[in-house]
């Protein structure tokens, strides 16, 4: 199926209209938002809570170690787990990357993969923190009545919830649904490594150590080191870096608080090491960084610079 189907033609129209901003786009339901990015982006850091992404226009590729994830109008990402990666974006004024971006609803899509399991028996697929998996009919078509019933309010406030339920059964009965089931089943060394994470994105302004995450995990700790770094590609330090940093990136860009005060509220007690690793990892200053970002982004009051965890 070409970009220039019927569906994806008529998704591209509707989302122009959804997402008249750059950034990410509130709708009325909470965890449903729009993107549009009019420019190309390169070697973005990125940490997307767990999700899914269906472009219609435009592409993005993440990279996540060796591997390379290319999501466009004939690829979705679904992400289960939080994974920092480095991602880049093809898009132009005169075509823009337009998406839609779905929040997991972790207790809806638990439910789903009971009933799903119960018709089609359950998956002996391995569980992954995140994929790209190809665009299918059934998805796509489900995809369009929901950004034509998010085109009307009335539509979006009754008929949405149960149009993202469907997204949901496509995407947990597709190629890779198998995956995502076996991913919310929170089992085996993932499941393990998903309770450290969430203790991470819940305590990450607190002193935490291998020793803790692993006992988190109930697993010893080079076990611990060994299947973290599977799920995420990165050691457990090094991803409670990356959550730190995303997380006062957000805490500045928001709250208009200074370097020193973001280092300190996500757990750096010294603000000149929250500088250097900060510039590290993003490439400039905290200063520079947020100063870019504004203008990059307007940020008005229905719009949000991307799905990093915990920002909505």
């Amino acid at each position: 199926m070409s970009p220039s189907d019927p569906y994806t033609a008529r998704m591209v129209q509707l989302l122009e209209q959804l997402a008249p901003l750059e950034g990410y786009n509130l709708s009325a339901l909470e965890d449903v938002r729009f993107l549009r990015s009019n420019r190309p982006l390169s070697n973005t850091p990125v940490l997307y809570e767990p999700g899914i992404v269906i472009l219609c226009q435009g592409r993005k590729r993440g990279y996540l170690g060796d591997d390379v994830y290319v999501y466009d109008a004939q690829h979705y990402l679904v992400v289960s787990v939080p994974v920092p990666f480095t991602m880049e974006t093809e898009a132009s004024a005169a075509e823009p990357m337009l998406a839609v971006y779905m929040r997991l609803d972790l207790q809806l899509a638990s439910e789903l993969m009971l009933q799903v399991d119960e018709v089609f028996g359950p998956s002996d697929a391995s569980p992954k923190g995140m994929y790209a998996s190809p665009m299918d009919d059934p998805l796509r078509a489900s995809t369009l009545r929901l950004l034509e019933a998010m085109s009307d309010p009335g539509d979006a406030q009754i008929l949405g919830p149960a149009l993202v339920r469907e997204i949901y059964y496509r995407i947990l009965t597709g190629a890779q649904g198998g995956s995502m089931r076996a991913a919310l089943q929170q089992q085996g060394h993932f499941g393990k490594v998903s309770r450290a994470i969430r203790r991470i994105h819940s305590s990450y302004e607190q002193r935490l150590d291998v020793e803790s995450l692993a006992e988190e995990a109930g697993m010893s700790v080079p076990s611990f080191h060994v299947h973290f770094r599977n799920v995420t590609d990165s050691s457990p330090m090094q991803y409670l870096k990356a959550t730190r940093l995303h997380q006062a990136r957000l805490l500045m860009l928001r709250g208009a608080i200074p370097a020193a005060t973001a280092a300190f509220n996500v757990g750096y007690e010294s603000a000149s090491q929250f500088s250097r690793e900060f510039k590290r990892f993003f490439g400039r200053t905290p200063l520079a960084e947020i100063a870019w970002m504004k203008a990059t982004y307007a940020l008005p009051q229905s719009a949000t610079p991307s799905p990093y965890v915990s920002s909505h």
